[in-house]
């Protein structure tokens, strides 16, 4: 294996403290709440979306005579009807769905940027509070009128858009080269579990309550996050005051030779210029294409097309979500393995799992639209799809802590802004296309999504690279000093 390889696995072998109770453990614990909350907020809308209509002036019509029969609708607590609903047409939902990411798309570089220059702790920290209280506001804007629930969403969007590239800030100060797919799967399966809990707990709620209180006990959970952010995490170890002397020298010694950036000089067009930061660009853009399609519109799906109730709803659109959890916490696993038996180099792995998991789930969904109304078949490839989808988080999704730790907050500021046109267009796009609610839209949709990843994931193996690249090592001075 080469020189750095040897070098990252002695350190390891020789300074590497237990993982229990460590800081940087704890550190992707809270991370990995910290995105609990980042996505349980962002996609609570989409299921209290089905509660808040007004089912006698729901657009659509189903004309085709291709949608599955309604499952059946229990009846519903009396208090639950005091909730008010909304006569909103598909267009207007779509709107309302993507405008989360007309705000998120504005801080992504500005966030890795201002992490670097003023710590990545309170800069998501604060990121993430922004977001709780305009989620705490969200029945109070809806009441007034779909253009003050967009402009509401506009500014979580704000709020949520420094928070990731503040976490690969973080972690380019936190994350041993060997522990990197370990820490930070660890951290981004929040996200899915965030998915996976919200979807059917907010059908619940809806259900029991009314859409509102989704709002309000997502809130409270991210409040508690705050508190406990504050209070458990630092920007460095450097900086930490109860970490162990061990884990400390371990930490830095492992990143002597990922230098960290001159904050009075980055090399914008060096950064711009680089094809392998555009490899992960694509790769990023094209996976979210079909990831934020079923995010914010799967709960639609299982209403307009296989007929599921809102309980129902919430409880099987969180299905793929479990998956896409499990299989990327192992990726993770598998992927720094291969690493340090120093078998395969980190290209390889890198454009391996994002092969897997962008092609994966490509193929099986373009097979889901064709399941009919086969509701056991239809969510069976709909779970694979984003089960395999939770192998690249080991793939292209963490390349920028390879190819340039010393900026990796700026890169993912940069990718996540191209990643979140998806977001914004995505849904707008998939409803203008599916306004009667056949099966054929929705198979038009799900082709359109799996041509693009299709593509994402060949452009990302012909150019994506695995080392640190010589721009990224300039003007610099190491961890620690």
């Amino acid at each position: 294996c080469d020189k750095q390889c040897k070098e990252d696995l002695t350190i390891m072998l020789c300074c590497s403290t237990p993982a229990c109770c460590s800081s940087r453990y704890t550190l992707a614990l809270l991370s990995c709440y910290g995105c609990f909350v980042v996505y349980s907020l962002r996609v609570n809308l989409s299921v209290a979306m089905v509660d808040m209509l007004n089912r006698t002036h729901q657009s659509g019509g189903n004309q085709s005579g291709s949608v599955c029969p309604a499952h059946a609708d229990p009846a519903r607590p009396t208090h639950n009807h005091t909730a008010n609903v909304y006569n909103w047409d598909s267009e207007t939902q779509g709107w309302i769905l993507g405008s989360f990411f007309y705000g998120y798309i504005l801080t992504q570089v500005p966030g890795g940027y201002l992490a670097g220059r003023v710590g990545p702790k309170w800069l998501l920290g604060f990121g993430i509070l922004g977001t709780v209280i305009f989620s705490l506001l969200t029945p109070i804007a809806a009441d007034l009128g779909a253009g003050y629930l967009i402009a509401i969403r506009v500014l979580e969007g704000i709020g949520e858009g420094v928070t990731f590239p503040a976490l690969y800030t973080m972690w380019a100060a936190w994350a041993p080269p060997l522990e990197r797919s370990r820490l930070l799967t660890i951290s981004y399966i929040g996200a899915q579990l965030g998915t996976v809990v919200c979807l059917p707990l907010s059908g619940e709620i809806c259900f029991y309550l009314g859409w509102p209180y989704v709002f309000y006990i997502f809130g409270a959970v991210g409040l508690l996050w705050f508190v406990l952010w504050g209070l458990f995490v630092f920007d460095t170890p450097n900086t930490h005051p109860r970490i162990s002397e061990r884990e400390r020298i371990y930490i830095t010694s492992s990143l002597k030779n990922e230098l960290s950036p001159s904050v009075d000089h980055i090399p914008w067009c060096s950064i711009v210029s680089s094809v392998p930061l555009w490899a992960i660009v694509v790769a990023h853009f094209s996976y979210n294409w079909t990831f934020y399609t079923l995010l914010t519109l799967l709960p639609t799906y299982m209403k307009d097309i296989l007929g599921f109730s809102i309980q129902q709803n919430g409880i099987l659109s969180a299905l793929p979500y479990v998956g896409c959890a499990i299989f990327a916490l192992l990726s993770g696993q598998v992927a720094d393995y291969l690493r340090e038996t120093c078998l395969y180099r980190t290209v390889v792995v890198r454009k391996c799992f994002s092969l897997i998991g962008m092609i994966g789930p490509a193929v099986f969904l373009v097979a889901a639209g064709y399941t009919g109304c086969d509701y056991v078949l239809a969510i069976s490839f709909l779970t694979i799809s984003s089960s395999l989808g939770g192998i690249s988080a080991s793939g292209f999704n963490i390349n920028h802590l390879d190819i340039a730790p010393s900026y990796a907050g700026i890169l993912l500021g940069i990718t996540n802004t191209f990643a979140t046109i998806p977001g914004m267009v995505g849904p707008v796009i998939a409803r203008s296309l599916t306004q009667h609610n056949t099966i054929e839209e929705w198979q038009t949709v799900f082709y359109i999504a799996a041509t693009i990843n299709l593509l994402g994931s060949l452009f990302y193996t012909v150019f994506g690279r695995g080392t640190v690249q010589p721009w990224a090592v300039q003007t610099s001075y190491p961890h620690g000093d």
